[in-house]
């Protein structure tokens, strides 16, 4: 575990371009520029789309640097003060580092889709309507004044450096490009019990109503089904990919900053505190749910509707 993820990540970079290479030919010899249902191919490499994601991966990264350097001593002051245990370097110490982070980022990834402030940075990620390999560049730099990093405190108190804790969050998040692609259909179905895979990632990049808000695996797929957010891909219902409200735009500042704005908005129209707070911290659509209940007397005989996902509870929230 003594090593220097970054390094991997560069000499992955050209397995990635390849991937996309590989992925975009494919899909040119195999697949039409409209699919079966009439609509545009959205698997299909767009160059707007594509440049936009580029244009994002490079802004998250430099983030991401810079977020490092407040994020490390912090985690090395939990480490250094809070630690309950210390690890001695080896296959124990990696499959623990492993599992725990996994599990960290499914709550992390699952809070992100369930808490607008989390949801404004991750909404970048969901916004393109197209899935491919190039969509998993598509990152946004608000992931550190998000708060993504300190889901990852809790791994310095469980004893690993700050060298580890970064390691092992690039690692996981390298695997997840292999997921972010329509070219691989589904596998036998004891493999999505085990690993996440394009298909249950298909599944968790689409806005219809039965398949919105499920499969947030990062590695593992154990959490879902432990968790009961896990929802097989159907093939008699293709995924629709895109987040309710459509961006309409491949601005990768649009893309970076629409919701934020937007939550702005909502903070400051609301009428009192606990609203104004709510706008900020609860699910992404709760301001138009309140909305329809604070203003239903006077709609009352209006043609209105109240946004179909989130209207049962724990699932589907992605309006922007």
């Amino acid at each position: 575990m003594q090593f220097d993820a970054q390094w991997l990540l560069l000499a992955l970079a050209p397995v990635f371009l390849a991937c996309i290479g590989w992925e975009a030919w494919h899909l040119s010899r195999t697949r039409g520029h409209i699919a079966a249902n009439g609509a545009p191919d959205n698997a299909r490499y767009a160059w707007p789309d594509t440049l936009c994601n580029t244009a994002l991966a490079l802004m998250h990264q430099g983030a991401d640097k810079l977020a490092w350097l407040v994020a490390v001593p912090i985690y090395a002051y939990v480490y250094q003060h809070f630690r309950l245990t210390s690890w001695q370097p080896g296959w124990a110490a990696w499959l623990v580092l492993f599992v725990a982070q996994d599990l960290l980022y499914y709550v992390f990834h699952r809070a992100s889709h369930r808490v607008r402030w989390l949801w404004a940075a991750h909404v970048v990620h969901h916004s393109s309507e197209r899935l491919n390999f190039s969509t998993a560049f598509r990152q946004s730099l608000m992931y550190p004044v998000a708060g993504m990093w300190m889901f990852w405190i809790p791994l310095a108190m469980l004893g690993f450096t700050p060298t580890q804790i970064v390691s092992i969050v690039l690692v996981n998040l390298a695997f997840q490009f292999f997921v972010h692609t329509q070219a691989i259909g589904k596998k036998p179905g004891w493999l999505d019990y085990v690993l996440n895979t394009p298909s249950m990632h298909r599944v968790h990049h689409a806005r219809n109503a039965r398949y919105i808000d499920r499969n947030y695996a990062g590695v593992l797929a154990i959490w879902d089904h432990l968790f009961g957010s896990y929802v097989a891909e159907d093939a008699r219902e293709q995924p629709d990919y895109g987040i309710v409200k459509p961006l309409g735009s491949c601005n990768p500042l649009k893309a970076t900053f629409h919701e934020w704005f937007a939550m702005a908005r909502d903070f400051a129209r609301m009428p009192d505190w606990r609203s104004r707070l709510a706008a900020l911290f609860a699910p992404p659509d709760w301001c138009e749910r309140h909305d329809a209940v604070r203003f239903a007397p006077a709609m009352a005989g209006t043609p209105h509707s109240v946004p179909e996902n989130n209207t049962e509870g724990e699932f589907g929230s992605r309006n922007p």
